[in-house]
């Protein structure tokens, strides 16, 4: 993938705060380590920001999640080693969790409900040779029927609950995963269809799911 990889030194820092952060999966902390999330940021003043543990904004009042979440999220789907998964990523943002999520699996489709987002994402892809994402502008919470059945589905936003209706899109033994946030609950939950359920508390702020499609941006 051109143009993605990362300052060693200042990615060596971040793996070193992602490990505290409970992310030890070797895979997710070695794409992490070498795929540059300065290169899904258009703003050049936030660029210095890519290797700290913060949200970065981006356009259509989204933001690109923590690398902590981030790692937490990719850690807790699971994937298997040899990078045979089809993945369904559920907010697409920039890309960048996309373009982890596609150096660890066979082939990623992503959702966005912002036509911008998706229009500038699949430019950016393109330009950074991420050849293995379909990308579309659809409501999250209905999925991706027409692609499945997929291996792994991963929400990079907060629901109040984990959508059963998505169940219907994973071949059995997939494994859903999602930042659930509902009164006082606040944890990645991840549930493998026909076995069981796993949950791990978080403590960043992720923003909420919206529903539908967005009809301006």
């Amino acid at each position: 993938m051109a143009g993605l990889i990362a300052d060693p030194f200042r990615a060596a820092r971040l793996l070193l705060h992602l490990r505290q952060e409970g992310v030890t999966d070797a895979r997710v902390l070695t794409a992490m380590e070498t795929i540059d999330r300065s290169a899904f940021v258009d703003d050049p003043g936030l660029a210095p920001l890519a290797f700290e543990d913060s949200t970065l904004p981006i356009p259509c009042g989204q933001v690109i999640l923590r690398p902590a979440m981030t790692g937490q999220l990719l850690q807790a789907l699971a994937l298997p080693e040899d990078g045979s998964a089809r993945v369904l990523l559920v907010g697409f943002g920039a890309g960048y969790m996309t373009a982890l999520a596609a150096s660890l699996s066979r082939h990623v489709y992503a959702i966005d409900r912002y036509a911008r987002l998706v229009r500038e994402g699949q430019v950016r892809l393109a330009r950074l040779g991420i050849g293995n994402v379909m990308l579309r502008q659809s409501d999250g919470l209905e999925g991706w029927p027409e692609q499945g059945l997929f291996d792994r589905i991963v929400f990079a936003c907060a629901v109040p609950e984990v959508p059963d209706l998505l169940f219907s899109q994973l071949v059995q033994g997939g494994r859903l995963t999602a930042p659930v946030a509902r009164g006082n609950e606040r944890a990645i939950v991840s549930v493998t269809l026909g076995g069981g359920i796993l949950r791990t508390p978080f403590f960043q702020q992720v923003p909420a799911i919206t529903e539908g499609r967005a009809s301006v941006l």
